[in-house]
């Protein structure tokens, strides 16, 4: 039993979809075109890097990838030309500047906001937590009081 459990677990690494035929004959390019495709967002699959994707378009980013590499583009100058062709949403971990500056800082920021809205409302209940226990009812008012819930 305890056999089957480990060949299942060894048969549950992950699977890359690169096809036989997009692999290149030189293996350090196609290591840079590995390293570079697990950084690259498929399209139709959302969260899944090109090179563990199936669809039609990370197939045709994945031989894009490799065409620009084998015509001498440095890792770089490929990413940029496919990010300048299908926007920088294609990468996995977008950078933090530009536009991008904004959304990265908006979580912390908001959670400083709610930060400041808490505490203000907790100083705002003690002040007047403190102001109702000041204002105690006078002898007369507890008289009244006593009268009122009796009848």
């Amino acid at each position: 039993m305890k056999r089957l459990v480990l060949i299942l677990m060894m048969l549950a690494t992950p699977v890359f979809a690169v096809q036989p035929d997009e692999v290149l004959d030189d293996p350090v390019l196609e290591q840079r075109a590995r390293d570079l495709s697990a950084g690259l967002r498929c399209l139709v699959c959302r969260n899944e890097s090109i090179d563990e994707s199936n669809a039609d378009l990370a197939r045709d980013l994945r031989v894009l990838l490799r065409e620009r590499l084998m015509a001498g583009d440095t890792d770089e100058q490929a990413i940029a030309f496919i990010v300048d062709r299908y926007g920088e949403y294609v990468l996995l971990k977008p950078t933090a500047s530009g536009s991008n500056l904004f959304l990265w800082l908006a979580g912390p920021i908001m959670l400083l906001i709610a930060a400041a809205v808490g505490l203000n409302f907790l100083r705002t209940r003690a002040k007047a937590r403190a102001s109702v226990d000041s204002a105690a009812l006078s002898e007369d008012e507890k008289e009244r009081l006593r009268q009122i819930l009796e009848d």
